[in-house]
């Protein structure tokens, strides 16, 4: 096998991990994908509680499914054989604590009449903000998404000087919440609803750059999809591929240490055994990475001390009752925003009033809850785990959540719920080896946070590679299929 071809072993299973293996596979690499737990999918797990209810257990939006489709297409297989998904309209159901209702329709015109008709903003304003939104995503994606940050070539190009200087003119200087004032000023509503973009990948909107408010660009410009049979069958569609590629899944087996010596990387210890590899990619957080895989290495401890992303506390509820005025995806909104991002990132702790997220794949996926009955993945945005008190936050929580559902939907709330379980900070740190149970590793809470994101290879070890949300481009889906594309790039370019 020729240098360039040498074995690779990829640390981790979840959507990044994968699509790396079946990147690297089809160029031509043996590919083996080392997993901790009995399956794949990270934090895209799905799983079944008793009476009927199916549920994805993490990521519940869905944008760029090109990128998936570009894997297929990259193995010369029509994406459609594998894999299926529809565009969304109605995006999501709001609810603000006013009482009052919207509708985010996908096409950028009725959103913005809805807007208009709704909260007395005029539709100008909004098409004329999704407008700048899109121009600003064009102008910068290609650079600040798809490529190293870490390589000196990618400075150097025409289109980085081109989205560099676009930057000023684009109007993305300041914080998300100012670029949003500045649009909507007169309508708090508003503001909020655009500030909650911030979410998307575990930040603050009151401290986040502007050029995050491109991103409702991805859902009114590009569009929200569903995929048949939910979240986990992207997961599920990718790893069918890989095993046609030839890649190995080793499950319940963790890596416990990334082998070295000389200052490049030899292979990988397990529980097992110790393998040799050329190439290693880790698809585990960067922080457990170091701690854990390469304690006697010097650790990049200014990138791993970078401020933690927001985490979640889901309750997944089964209902034994069908609500019309939900959706796929529900926002139900909290009066002070403000006090809720500041407990989140400064007080470490969760807001009496919190914002509420309801998933309900059974409106998609009617098999998904028995008939008559819904499946409810209930989420709020919290701190990551630092010692606090979580059952007195769950509890305390639950019962805030079930008050505001209950008021906006004139139902009591808590009879309904058949079944139930509850996923907490801890939990998904345990479960899915994310520090702290940090969704998107570290937050993007200053202009150059992008930047200070771990790099997709290590500049100490030859052979180490990184993808996933704790490194560059970011965390969500679409983000954790670009750090495998440039994985891929970087070990194919050698």
């Amino acid at each position: 096998m020729s240098p360039s071809r040498q074995p690779v072993a990829v640390i981790g299973a979840g959507i990044a991990g994968i699509a790396a293996a079946v990147r690297l596979a089809v160029a031509g690499h043996a590919v083996t994908v080392f997993e901790a737990g009995p399956t794949f999918g990270g934090k895209m797990q799905q799983f079944a509680l008793p009476g009927g209810y199916r549920f994805d257990a993490g990521p519940s939006l869905f944008t760029l499914p090109q990128l998936v489709d570009d894997i297929f297409r990259l193995a010369g297989r029509e994406p459609a054989d594998y894999f299926r998904y529809e565009r969304l309209d109605p995006i999501t159901n709001y609810f603000f604590a006013d009482g009052t209702r919207l509708t985010a329709w996908a096409e950028a015109g009725k959103f913005a009449a809805e807007v208009e008709e709704k909260l007395g903003t005029p539709a100008a304003a909004v098409t004329e903000f999704l407008t700048h939104a899109g121009k600003a995503y064009d102008a910068t994606a290609g650079t600040f998404l798809h490529k190293s940050l870490h390589k000196a070539g990618t400075y150097f190009s025409p289109e980085t000087l081109k989205a560099v200087a676009a930057l000023p003119r684009l109007g993305l200087l300041g914080t998300m919440h100012q670029r949003h004032e500045k649009a909507f000023g007169n309508d708090p509503r508003l503001v909020q609803l655009f500030d909650r973009y911030a979410t998307y990948n575990g930040s603050d909107p009151y401290q986040a750059p502007a050029t995050l408010s491109m991103i409702p660009h991805l859902e009114h410009g590009i569009g929200a999809f569903y995929p048949e049979g939910g979240i986990y069958a992207i997961a599920e569609s990718l790893v069918k591929l890989a095993t046609e590629f030839g890649v190995k899944f080793r499950y319940n087996e963790p890596v416990e240490e990334i082998v070295t010596a000389e200052n490049r990387v030899t292979g990988v210890r397990t529980v097992l055994e110790v393998y040799d590899f050329g190439r290693v990619v880790s698809n585990m957080d960067v922080v457990p990475t170091y701690r854990r895989l390469l304690p006697g290495q010097p650790a990049p401890e200014r990138t791993l001390a970078q401020p933690r992303s927001s985490s979640a506390l889901i309750f997944y509820w089964g209902i034994t009752q069908e609500f019309a005025e939900l959706e796929l995806h529900n926002i139900f909104f909290s009066a002070d925003y403000q006090r809720e991002f500041q407990a989140i990132f400064q007080d470490k702790t969760v807001a009496n009033d919190v914002t509420v997220y309801v998933n309900v794949t059974s409106k998609k996926t009617p098999t998904d809850a028995p008939a008559g009955h819904e499946n409810w993945f209930v989420m709020v945005n919290v701190p990551h785990d630092q010692g606090q008190d979580w059952a007195a936050l769950t509890q305390k929580t639950r019962a805030s959540v079930l008050r505001k559902l209950s008021r906006a939907l004139g139902t009591d709330i808590e009879p309904l719920i058949a079944v139930e379980k509850t996923w907490t900070p801890p939990g998904i740190a345990a479960d899915t080896s994310s520090f702290g149970g940090a969704l998107y590793g570290s937050s993007s809470n200053n202009a150059l946070a992008a930047f200070l994101r771990h790099p997709n290879f290590s500049g100490r070890l030859e052979g180490l590679y990184f993808c996933g949300g704790s490194v560059h481009p970011g965390g969500g889906i679409p983000l954790c299929l670009l750090s495998a594309k440039i994985v891929s790039s970087l070990i194919n370019e050698e």
